[in-house]
């Protein structure tokens, strides 16, 4: 799409805005069961565009995008008239008679950038929260994942007009057009280095910006966890996806003294969910592209592999792989992974992985196995993450009552459930004044009036 047609997509929607059906809460409510009743009727296509972009089973693609979806549009139409309300504040007696209201109002226009690694869900959670807080949305997909992203364009276009909701297509020529316009607020998931980007181009027209980026995410497993837990779990939350997820372990630090140990338990869990050769496993899926697939080759080569590392670069597969002998300074160490390659370093002491932690770029998440709460209190207390789970992995991007975010180079704001309609909404405060009544005393001249107003305060 053209630079014209762009300009002309976003005139329309701030004309409809201006005409003030998104704010109607009836309308909000309609168009969130819009949206509901058409994942319903394509779910069937959306799982085939995941199969072809990433070739993800249908449980995956339901359990981690399509249901997380419906989940999300159910919470929001169950509680959205309650966090419309205009909310009562306490008001100083000094301003006495006035009362104090806040308003939760829509930004306007708002556009969402989505990434590639999910493209059904991190699309349209954000998407439904825009809704529901009254926005008109222009929706960005990535075009890495071209199945899914022509499958939105056509089901956003038959369910709802341009000018309310518009899908825009593209690669990097876009992204700048799109980030040359005025939004009323801008929504990115994404790398760190295009966040960047996002956010300078935002702030030449003071567009605020939730940020959802990513990071070396660590997982740490202490001498007193329960190993099998530990290695069932990590090994499924990591190669989710095949490890394309923003808040897989990206890597591991083991107490030294259980290494060999959770080691084999990992080899042996591998096998327990994809089988001896993952590449027929129905449940594993492929890395998005040829790009991304070099990337991740190349920390194959020179690297201690004592499990996995089979490839096959026309199917773009890249087997679960776990990497030993991994120390601070190896490559695999300097950037976020993103793909199913588990590095493994060892430790003796906690404060040996808080020290490494509070070194480097805060994460995405964290995550610690351990049967002593009170090292796990003093891991939290001691490092920033943007979120995570202690004895488990990545289901803290399930539970949509917590707010879901980065900090820091991870990201910045946050979103699920309610959070996401505060993310989308901005506190209108407003104080009410009757004319029955004035004091006096805040009226010019001042004279004589200093002690009383001291008294006052």
């Amino acid at each position: 799409m053209d630079k014209q047609k762009i300009q002309s997509s976003i005139h329309a929607q701030r004309r409809f805005f201006a005409g003030g059906q998104p704010k109607n809460i009836s309308f909000r409510r309609e168009a969130l069961i819009k949206l509901k009743n058409m994942i319903k009727q394509y779910e069937p296509t959306i799982m085939d565009a995941l199969w072809k972009d990433l070739h993800k089973s249908q449980f995956e693609s339901y359990a981690t995008e399509i249901g997380l979806a419906l989940k999300e549009i159910d919470f929001h139409l169950c509680h959205l008239r309650r966090w419309t309300k205009t909310v009562r504040k306490p008001t100083l007696y000094v301003l006495f008679p006035s009362r104090s209201r806040v308003m939760q109002q829509p930004y306007g226009v708002v556009l969402i950038m989505a990434p590639w690694n999910y493209p059904f869900n991190l699309l349209m959670t954000p998407l439904i929260a825009a809704i529901s807080a009254g926005n008109c949305a222009v929706l960005k997909p990535s075009p890495y994942t071209a199945a899914m992203s022509a499958l939105f364009e056509k089901m956003i276009s038959e369910t709802f007009p341009p000018e309310y909701i518009t899908v825009i297509q593209g690669h990097r020529e876009v992204n700048q057009e799109l980030l040359e316009q005025r939004f009323d607020y801008i929504f990115f998931t994404g790398g760190a280095q295009f966040g960047r980007i996002v956010m300078k181009s935002a702030a030449e027209n003071l567009t605020p910006v939730t940020l959802e980026l990513g990071g070396k995410s660590p997982c740490i497993v202490d001498k007193d966890a329960n190993l099998q837990k530990a290695a069932r779990r990590i090994v499924w939350g990591k190669f989710l996806n095949a490890g394309q997820t923003c808040i897989a372990p990206d890597y591991l630090f083991v107490h030294r003294d259980i290494k060999p140990a959770l080691l084999e338990k990992i080899k042996a869990e591998i096998i327990r969910q994809f089988g001896n050769n993952p590449y027929e496993s129905p449940d594993y899926p492929r890395i998005v592209n040829d790009k991304a697939f070099d990337r991740l080759n190349g920390y194959l080569q020179d690297s201690h592999i004592i499990c996995g590392g089979e490839i096959r670069k026309k199917e773009r597969y890249i087997a679960p792989t776990v990497l030993d002998k991994v120390t601070v300074d190896s490559h695999i160490m300097q950037e976020e992974i993103f793909g199913p390659i588990l590095p493994v370093m060892d430790f003796d002491t906690l404060n040996e992985v808080i020290d490494f932690i509070i070194s480097r770029e805060k994460p995405l998440a964290l995550y610690y196995f351990t049967r002593n709460m009170r090292k796990a209190k003093k891991l939290l207390q001691q490092t920033s993450a943007g979120n995570g789970c202690i004895n488990d992995v990545v289901i803290q991007f399930v539970n949509n009552r917590i707010p879901f975010g980065g900090v820091g180079n991870s990201g910045m704001g946050s979103y699920h459930g309610k959070y996401s309609f505060e993310t989308f909404s901005r506190q209108r405060s407003v104080i009410i004044s009757p004319t029955w009544f004035d004091i006096p005393i805040k009226f010019a001249p001042y004279k004589q009036k200093l002690k009383l107003l001291r008294k006052l305060f």
